[in-house]
């Protein structure tokens, strides 16, 4: 039979010193299967389906990620470093997808990100229960509610840099910033960073100020079919 690239047989080393590796060998470490680690991969942006198996993202290159093709079936498939398992936001995810957070655990937040929660708390409850900081924001959480998208409120991104986005679609991986307070001089060099990092990391990010939130139904399907995510 056949096995699928990035399965126990498959022709990359297995768990040598200073190998590469398959997503096999790391389900293994992490008591996962195959499917779920690369699933995982997927959501942090690091991989992308192909028609069959997997491509390596700029993201997954970035952390040493090697694109290897299957030499029976032609299949594409990624191996990885050993450095991986050590890696901030491989583990963080790891954790939340096997339910292992320490909700006691403290946050690792700097004292900017600090600042901008106590001005501006989550108390606004949107249609599927995410608690947001703005009125702008419950209506863009709403209308993707509405549109039937998933999406995350406040994912960290899959980056090394303490970083939030508002709102983060694994579909496209696309990550949405809603800018609503361009008189502050410390949200504005708050905001000048995060479009650096995003910029740094070839992130898909769609920006929305005010204008934009009054007219989500026109502004929103344009900007996400830009990054092949359909609505309606």
């Amino acid at each position: 039979n056949l096995e699928l690239p990035g399965s126990a047989s498959s022709t990359e080393p297995q768990n040598s010193p200073g190998k590469l590796l398959t997503a096999s060998v790391v389900a293994k470490q992490v008591e996962l299967s195959a499917q779920r680690v690369n699933a995982l991969f997927s959501e942090l942006g690091w991989i992308k389906k192909a028609l069959k198996g997997w491509e390596l993202t700029p993201q997954g290159k970035a952390i040493n990620g090697v694109q290897k093709e299957d030499y029976r079936s032609g299949v594409p498939y990624v191996s990885w470093p050993e450095s991986i398992l050590e890696n901030k936001a491989f583990t963080l995810s790891l954790k939340e997808v096997k339910g292992e957070n320490d909700d006691t655990a403290e946050v690792a937040t700097t004292s900017e990100q600090t600042s901008f929660r106590e001005k501006f708390p989550a108390t606004l409850r949107t249609a599927d229960g995410h608690m947001v900081r703005s009125k702008a924001e419950m209506l863009i959480d709403n209308w993707l509610y509405m549109a039937e998208i998933v999406h995350a409120y406040e994912r960290k991104l899959p980056i090394e840099e303490d970083m939030y986005c508002d709102f983060y679609i694994p579909t496209g991986k696309v990550y949405i910033e809603y800018w609503g307070y361009e008189n502050d001089d410390k949200y504005i060099a708050r905001k000048k960073q995060k479009i650096d990092l995003y910029n740094k990391y070839g992130f898909h990010l769609i920006q929305l100020n005010d204008d934009d939130v009054k007219n989500l139904d026109d502004v929103l399907p344009r900007m996400l079919l830009k990054y092949g995510v359909q609505t309606y």
